[in-house]
């Protein structure tokens, strides 16, 4: 590890820090952040890898081999004591800043020069703490106090707390942003200030809040007292160009539309409605920063919009009252994009290409309407028992054509509800060929979704209004439907109806990297929901209007059986982030489908599978369960492993290595069952005090490639508890390479 470390220096070996009072909430690895230099990176329990790595390099910087792998691993981290020196004063003033304003920070240093290795210790104590006995205000503007304390629930200080000045400013900050809620455009936070008095020896600290009149300005100079600002007139700018605008140079084309100016220079590509829907900043009223934030999400929901500024410029007084200008300066996008798209496949040992073709159109009618259109093909060689069948491929011929709307779609709703729910409506049609050995099917199918974001894009939504599925099988041998006894799951691969309706949710605490790294969260969790039904509307249909059923005792709508059910499933995921390089993250998913009605078995798409790259990763994807079952057949296997119930959990250690590389270590368990005993499925029905006796457990690594926009990732799961009815049944105590462990590769974290 000193290979590296020049003649004289030593390599910072190892950096402590101790607390004395650890029962306050100062943790030492919180104030890692404060020190001016740690020692390299470790994982696994304390293996400097990345300085590994780099120590395998020769002295020679003139060879590319050294060259390239010290760019791939780091160098060692040289003691330097100045530096050493700069951490307690960072150290100091942090605590201070924390409310510690007594504490004291020592530090050792053990220095093995022979060794060339130097450790560092930082002994903090931390005092006796200041605290906030009482809050006060001095504002002598009462339509400003009236804002400031018109919510005080929100307030990050509160009596009792410790005086963290930290938190101090973040008042100040919403503070301000309240203020500017309310007109007053021109306020910042260093018009705000505070006192603090103490008495001599006590802890207790008394704070008072004041605010101070606005600073002369050359700019500004009407602005002696605090007062709102209104807007005068609000510009849209089709084509900014920033050298022209600095000039003065807006354009000459201009429209006027619902007292909106608009300045196209001879590019109308958006239709002066479209833009008047998306402006929330409304000319005679008073200024409020929600609205430009409103107005920014708003744009950026257009397709044909690369670029969004919102420039804000003070006028004067005029008539009593002061007034400003908003000009909303837009960039256009390219209208029309393609893509294609070549994959290769590998499904358990079978070998497969795709080919896709993707094109949209982001201006479709001057609304910012976008067309999407898609085709791809597919094709895989199978393995397995193929005797007596035609061919040994599996084809599939896929394409989809839709309009997204970047607005709420429907007749009769009010025009303030669209703007305020500002949802974006999806209009979709799909159609898929697929060609296996044993069967022609055929899916068609018609949606028609709305989605909608929150302001802070940490939720999203999914309402699938009307869901259209059509399933036509015109082809099948008869090996293949007189292997599947059960009659239920012959409905599967039968032609079926599907109407369904769904709604999805999605949840999060993921800050934008714009508002705070992602590393300085502790915890980063999300969640996932979904439930949708079918059926139920053409059901009640049939019921009313006395339709005959058919001799199954079904109803039928064109003569096609149509499915009736209700799913509901969710997934919560939850990552702990240890440091910047290292994390454990968990996750648990559970879902219930119950066909009811006019169906007695659920879609086979719309069942649930077990196994693969995204769950329990000790099998291949469709290849556990249900229960305890345990399919015969190598071939029909797929049809069986399925269910209506199923149940999901994962740790999972993840760490940065070198490079791009990281390294994951898992531990799975999960399985599928389904909510009536079938015949060809004999153990997966789900009881209660069974169950747990089922779940399927797995471990294993992997390795992950990670390029920033995209994560590559290569699993090896094993078998450590196997359900299934005559099989090894513990597997971790007498492994088989062949038999127990899995390969996986897919792109993205599992959860």
């Amino acid at each position: 590890m000193t290979k590296h470390v020049p003649d004289g220096k030593m390599l910072l070996d190892n950096v402590k820090i101790n607390v004395d009072n650890k029962q306050a909430g100062v943790q030492p690895n919180e104030l890692t952040n404060y020190l001016r230099q740690t020692e390299n990176h470790k994982v696994l329990g304390g293996m400097r890898l990345q300085l590994a790595i780099y120590s395998l390099s020769g002295k020679d910087s003139s060879r590319w081999f050294n060259r390239w792998i010290q760019r791939v691993g780091t160098p060692p981290v040289i003691y330097d004591s100045t530096l050493t020196v700069a951490s307690v004063s960072q150290l100091h003033t942090a605590l201070k800043n924390k409310g510690y304003m007594n504490n004291t920070v020592n530090y050792t240093v053990q220095a093995d020069t022979a060794k060339k290795k130097a450790r560092v210790t930082y002994d903090i104590s931390l005092g006796e703490p200041y605290y906030i006995r009482s809050l006060a205000y001095n504002i002598d503007n009462d339509t400003i106090r009236d804002i400031v304390l018109a919510d005080t629930t929100s307030f990050p200080i509160k009596v009792g707390d410790l005086l963290d000045r930290n938190n101090l400013d973040t008042w100040r900050q919403l503070l301000t942003e309240r203020l500017r809620q309310h007109g007053y455009y021109a306020f910042n936070k260093e018009y705000i200030t505070f006192t603090a008095d103490t008495a001599a020896g006590s802890k207790a600290v008394d704070i008072t809040l004041n605010t101070m009149a606005p600073y002369p300005t050359e700019r500004m100079s009407y602005y002696t007292s605090h007062r709102p600002f209104y807007v005068r007139n609000v510009t849209f700018v089709m084509n900014y160009d920033p050298v022209a605008m600095q000039e003065g140079y807006f354009g000459t084309d201009t429209i006027s539309h619902n007292d909106i100016t608009i300045m196209h220079c001879g590019d109308n590509y958006l239709k002066p409605s479209v833009l008047s829907a998306c402006n929330f900043i409304e000319p005679g009223k008073i200024y409020n920063s929600d609205d430009v934030n409103r107005t920014y999400k708003s744009l950026s929901r257009l397709n044909i919009v690369k670029f969004i500024n919102i420039d804000v410029r003070p006028v004067g007084e005029i008539e009593g009252k002061i007034w400003l200008d908003a000009f909303v300066l837009l960039q256009r996008d390219k209208s029309q994009a393609f893509s294609v798209s070549l994959e290769g496949t590998n499904s358990a040992g079978d070998l497969g290409f795709g080919l896709g073709l993707d094109y949209r159109h982001r201006n479709l009618l001057k609304g910012s309407e976008q067309l999407h259109a898609k085709l791809r093909i597919s094709y895989e060689s199978l393995s397995g028992d193929l005797s007596g069948l035609i061919n040994n491929n599996y084809s599939e011929y896929a394409a989809e054509v839709g309009v997204t709307y970047p607005k709420f779609k429907f007749p009769f709703l009010k025009q303030d509800f669209k703007r305020k729910v500002q949802a974006s409506t999806d209009l979709a049609t799909t159609f898929n060929y697929q060609a296996r050995p044993e069967y022609t099917r055929i899916i068609a199918g018609a949606a028609w979704r709305y989605l909608w974001t929150e302001p802070s894009k940490q939720k999203r939504h999914t309402f699938n209004l009307i869901d259209l599925n059509y399933v036509y099988v015109p082809k099948s041998t008869s090996h293949f439907l007189d292997s599947i006894k059960n009659p239920l799951l012959r409905y599967s691969f039968e032609n079926h109806f599907i109407m369904r309706m769904g709604y999805n949710y999605y949840r999060t605490n993921k800050r934008s990297s714009s508002v705070l790294p992602t590393s300085h969260q502790t915890n980063v969790y999300t969640i996932r929901a979904a439930v949708e039904t079918a059926g139920n509307l053409l059901y009640g249909i049939s019921n009313m209007v006395g339709q005959n059923r058919a001799k199954d005792g079904s109803y039928k709508v064109f003569g096609i059986r149509y499915s009736q059910y209700a799913k509901a499933e969710a997934d919560y995921a939850i990552t702990h982030i240890i440091d910047n390089r290292q994390s454990i993250a968990f996750h648990v998913g559970a879902g219930v489908a119950v066909p009811y009605g006019n169906s007695t078995v659920l879609p086979f798409e719309k069942r649930f599978y077990a196994g693969g790259a995204n769950g329990v990763r000790g099998w291949s994807v469709r290849t556990l369960g249900p229960g305890s079952f345990a399919a015969s057949k190598q071939q029909n296997r797929f049809i069986y492993q399925c269910g209506d119930i199923r149940f999901d959990m994962n740790l999972e250690y993840r760490a940065k290595l070198f490079w791009v590389i990281e390294l994951g270590a898992f531990i799975d368990a999960g399985n599928i069952w389904t909510i009536r005993e079938y015949d060809d499925q004999e153990g997966g029905v789900f009881k209660f005090n069974k169950f747990y006796e089922q779940i399927a457990m797995s471990y294993g690594a992997g390795l992950r490639l990670d390029f920033n926009y995209f994560l590559l990732r290569i699993d090896m799961g094993a078998k450590a508890f196997n359900p299934a009815s005559g099989q090894e049944r513990w597997p971790l105590f007498s492994p088989d390479f062949k038999r127990d462990f899995e390969f996986h590769f897919s792109v993205g974290y599992p959860f």
